[in-house]
């Protein structure tokens, strides 16, 4: 049985792709404003492909690695690569100008191991989500003033 959870969201910000894309891909900056984020670190840095390791706090404290791939302005995507909790997963980024705004579609897919019940897996990936985009909108308030 495969225990799969997935999310997505379309959103409009108030800035331009270039802003987003520079916000997104600033990764170790994450815990100043995602609460669940307590640290990134990049350890593997070849330009547009990036690996990480993420310390989360949600329900409890885990760890995962991701290979991330930017396309600049365009896109993130990203890739689970090793950790706790998560057996795969992946998702993406996708940034449009809308007008001189950013249109954001972002989605993510994940299987867990064993030993992570649905009840707790689904939750991780999707209760999370409007309030990540509310802080990245309060980014973008704080770092660009719009």
């Amino acid at each position: 049985m495969s225990n799969m959870a997935t999310a997505k969201t379309h959103e409009v910000f108030n800035c331009t792709t270039e802003e987003f894309f520079k916000i997104v891909k600033d990764y170790e900056k994450y815990p100043e404003f995602l609460t669940e984020v307590k640290s990134v670190k990049v350890y593997k840095d070849s330009g547009n492909v990036k690996e990480m390791e993420y310390h989360v706090s949600l329900v409890k404290t885990f760890k995962y690695k991701l290979k991330v791939t930017e396309v600049p302005n365009k896109s993130v995507s990203f890739e689970f690569i090793g950790g706790d909790v998560f057996k795969t997963m992946k998702g993406s980024w996708q940034l449009a100008d809308e007008g001189g705004k950013c249109a954001v579609d972002y989605n993510v897919e994940a299987t867990f191991g064993m030993l992570v019940p649905e009840s707790v897996a689904k939750p991780l990936v999707s209760a999370n989500l409007p309030m990540m985009i509310s802080n990245f909108k309060k980014r973008i308030k704080q770092i660009y003033g719009k």
